[in-house]
């Protein structure tokens, strides 16, 4: 998970100072003695780490912090405060041009996953209701046309081909014009890297951006380069000038360094951070959400929002309906799994919820939870529509055919029956007309 190493030993250097009445000034040393050697370990930059522990110092000290009565969470809100500065302060979102017709022209080095977030982006882009069309203008790397519209078919996106022409800057002109003419009002330019950056490279992608005058130059990096990603970042941005970052691979990086470094190097904010190999996992980056994620305190307004995006109103609607009715039934049960699974599983939404520590996230099984979530679906898979529809009428010899064509025990079968009467209890509860508040929120998270 990302930011996993570093949320353990910041909570922890905070840990001994929550609840004490008074925090005297070698307890707060201490503590901050923790989080430099934290955010070093994590592949931070040192001199933003410096100047990270300096600030928060002198906001401490001065202000007379450990003197007030809660000193411990003064100190908690000005290390969440600082974080989010470092991180570029407030959500940096794309801009779009006023006539309606947008090029967002994406650049980076080989192997950062640019064709792939170029789908992402694409597939974002539409839950916004644009309308966005795909261009393939890396015209080095072999089957780079190919890849591009392979996710531009799983992204049920267009993509503007040339295959006969080796000029970039022609085939993002055609597609610029293709891309009006189909009503398309984005057009996302996948460019051509390198393994590394070098002077053609730079030329060339300095031709294009004058030839098609991009509204945004995203540059793709890979969080799990550490501070390669951040000097990367800082080379492609002195010699081209970008707007914005893409950080992709965030789900496999457990430091975050890059993440916490590049804005405060670069001064060019991250737009967009990768979290999964599906082309539903690219969020916003939101700096104060994902300090708050680092510090133990969650991010209940991503969990909402990915809620709303991940559940059908129509479908919502059915169950709410269902649910006052006390007609929740294993057909529900497994639609709520794996509503679950749409929102990126087990471990994306504990990461999300407040007051679960890094500590006690270490202590939670997740492939554990996800190969049960599998084990319930092949289990009332293997049930009649009538069973599913009327779990009370399995008794125990229906139990016994539901284990042996699942694959799985008749103890698994009763286990994920007492789950589903678990659930079954908390649906009366949240029925309640006099809870529409708690109704609504477990509606929104898929319960």
């Amino acid at each position: 998970m990302a930011f996993e190493g570093l949320a353990e030993k910041l909570q922890g250097a905070f840990k001994d100072l929550r609840g004490q009445g008074v925090v005297s000034e070698k307890d707060f040393e201490d503590a901050m003695r923790v989080v430099k050697m934290a955010l070093l370990e994590a592949d931070v930059n040192f001199k933003v780490v410096k100047e990270f522990v300096a600030t928060i110092k002198e906001k401490a000290l001065g202000a007379g912090v450990l003197k007030s009565l809660t000193p411990d969470q003064m100190v908690i809100k000005i290390v969440k405060d600082e974080l989010v500065e470092m991180m570029g302060g407030t959500a940096s979102k794309l801009t779009y041009s006023p006539s309606g017709f947008t090029v967002i022209m994406l650049v980076g080095l080989q192997g950062t996953g640019k064709t792939t977030t170029a789908g992402k982006l694409a597939a974002w882009l539409k839950q916004t209701g644009k309308h966005p069309m795909l261009a393939a203008c890396d015209i080095y790397r072999p089957a780079a046309i190919d890849q591009l519209e392979i996710v531009g078919k799983a992204v049920n996106t267009p993509v503007y081909v040339n295959r006969d022409c080796n000029d970039a800057e022609q085939i993002a002109s055609e597609a610029m014009k293709e891309a009006q003419r189909r009503g398309c009002n984005v057009l996302i330019i996948d460019t051509a890297g390198r393994l590394q950056i070098d002077e053609q490279l730079m030329d060339e992608l300095k031709v294009l951006k004058w030839s098609i005058r991009p509204h945004e130059i995203l540059l793709v990096v890979d969080a799990l380069t550490g501070q390669d990603a951040v000097n990367i970042a800082d080379g492609f941005n002195q010699a081209l000038g970008v707007d914005g970052i893409i950080m992709t691979k965030m789900d496999g990086d457990s430091r975050g360094g890059a993440a916490l470094s590049v804005k405060a190097v670069t001064g060019k904010p991250i737009k967009f951070m990768g979290t999964g190999e599906k082309y539903n996992a690219l969020e916003p980056f939101y700096p104060d959400r994902i300090a708050s994620r680092i510090l133990g305190m969650g991010d209940v307004m991503s969990l909402i929002e990915q809620a709303e995006n991940a559940f059908d109103e129509e479908e919502s609607r059915k169950l709410e309906e269902k649910i006052r009715r006390n007609k929740f039934d294993l057909e529900d049960f497994l639609g709520q799994m794996r509503q679950i699974n749409k929102l990126g599983g087990l471990s994306k939404l504990i990461d999300m919820i407040p007051g679960i520590s890094a500590a006690q996230k270490k202590d939670i099984n997740f492939e554990q939870g996800k190969a049960e979530l599998q084990k319930w679906e092949a289990i009332i898979l293997s049930m009649t529509p009538f069973e599913r529809a009327k779990p009370n009428v399995l008794n125990a010899s229906r139990r016994k055919r539901i284990a042996a064509g699942s694959g799985h025990t008749v103890q698994d079968v009763n286990q994920l029956i007492k789950k589903y009467e678990e659930m079954k209890k908390l649906t009366k509860v949240i029925a309640n007309p006099d809870s529409k508040k708690a109704r609504s929120m477990m509606r929104n998270l898929g319960f």
